[in-house]
């Protein structure tokens, strides 16, 4: 029985194709919608969940409004951080996908591992703000907490071919987003229009921009020490263009592990749910692999001149705690006045690094302590755009 944080999402909705695929093995019955009534109501309608929840009151009631018009009963509407926790805390429920953006998801996914959930983890912003918290939660309910990022998902896929040990480092590899060979005279220039076209994958807008400034391969550098137990200095990131390798494990024996797969969010999806397992799928599925897609491998070392935020976010990871959640409150902050036309493409590096100098060392004890630090961190990102503009 799967519980879904973000079931209206992409990764929401790729997991929903999987429960199509295997109906004899996975059974969604608790969502939590966020803000889309439409698909909400479509998901509703389709699957009779026996819970969802809405982000706010009066989106649970307009839905509950048009379940009732519909005839559709026994389904419980919930809505806020409650109704979430709610979802993913339901007792029928043994998997919770986490895939809702940014920090809103934080409460549900702690709640989930506290309650014993196997957690499938594709939001990596939990991890980066308070993946000391959920690590510790997690060793003390003895609970596995599986990547559903792709470069973390291949990454645990290789590290089973060897012990912690054996590990000398791992490899994230990075598309390089659309702007890998732009001059960087040109970065003050890059329009919202030219961020948002991504090369490889189809995402939301706020990770679409991550990536194109590499600020979201930093949160999974961030993410990948904690879930591997591992310091920054031994996670390495490449510019893989073709994004055929998703990521790599090289061991102290000169050996390198590649997990190599189609760009396609529903395998690392399966491997998670299915895992130990690995599920058989059809010779022509969309999810087999084309070895004619290896003619061409080439690999690259990122610029830090070119893509600051990577740099930010490796430094961030060396002093952990506070400075983690600064990064990923004033990017988002950042990324959100970019998408406004409020500053320019570079505005975001610059107002990243503002708040992380103005953020004391500190690691909060608790989630509530998280999410203050998450809330001053993103107000001090405002007061700085708002006195200047932008950072100089």
């Amino acid at each position: 029985m799967i519980a879904l944080l973000g079931s209206t999402g992409s990764i929401g909705q790729s997991t929903l194709s999987i429960c199509e695929s295997f109906p004899d093995r996975y059974r969604p019955i608790a969502f939590a919608a966020g803000r889309n009534v439409d698909a909400a109501f479509a998901q509703c309608s389709r699957w009779r969940p026996e819970l969802i929840s809405l982000a706010t009151e009066e989106l649970a009631a307009d839905l509950t409004a048009r379940l009732k018009a519909a005839g559709i009963t026994g389904i419980e509407v919930l809505h806020g951080p409650a109704g979430s926790v709610k979802v993913a805390t339901h007792p029928a429920v043994d998997f919770v996908v986490s895939a809702i953006v940014g920090v809103a998801g934080l409460e549900a996914t702690y709640a989930a591992v506290n309650a014993s959930k196997t957690v499938g983890l594709a939001n990596k912003e939990c991890l980066v703000a308070a993946g000391e918290l959920i690590l510790e939660a997690a060793r003390k309910n003895n609970v596995a907490l599986l990547p559903i990022d792709s470069e973390h998902n291949a990454v645990h896929q290789c590290l089973r071919g060897g012990t912690a040990a054996e590990v000398k480092q791992i490899w994230l590899t990075a598309s390089g987003g659309p702007f890998r060979s732009t001059p960087l005279a040109d970065f003050e220039k890059i329009t919202p229009a030219q961020a948002l076209k991504h090369p490889t994958w189809v995402m939301g807008q706020r990770i679409t921009v991550d990536s194109a400034t590499m600020l979201n391969k930093g949160l999974e550098v961030i993410e990948a020490c904690r879930l591997f137990s591992l310091p920054p200095e031994r996670v390495r990131v490449t510019i893989h263009p073709q994004s055929t390798i998703h990521s790599m494990v090289e061991f102290i024996d000169g050996s390198i592990l590649a997990q190599i797969s189609v760009t396609d969010m529903r395998l690392p999806i399966l491997y998670a749910l299915a895992y130990p397992e690995r599920v058989a799928v059809e010779n022509k599925s969309p999810l087999t692999f084309d070895l004619a897609a290896l003619s061409q491998l080439n690999f690259e070392q990122p610029d830090f001149a070119r893509f600051p935020c990577l740099r930010l976010a490796y430094e961030a990871a060396a002093l952990g705690g506070a400075h983690c959640i600064a990064l990923n409150a004033a990017d988002e902050v950042a990324v959100e006045a970019f998408l406004a036309g409020q500053i320019p493409f570079l505005g975001i590096p610059r107002t990243i690094e503002a708040v992380l100098a103005d953020t004391p060392a500190s690691h909060p004890a608790s989630i509530k302590d998280v999410l203050v630090a998450d809330q001053a961190a993103r107000n001090v990102a405002r007061s700085i755009l708002a006195r200047h503009g932008q950072p100089a």
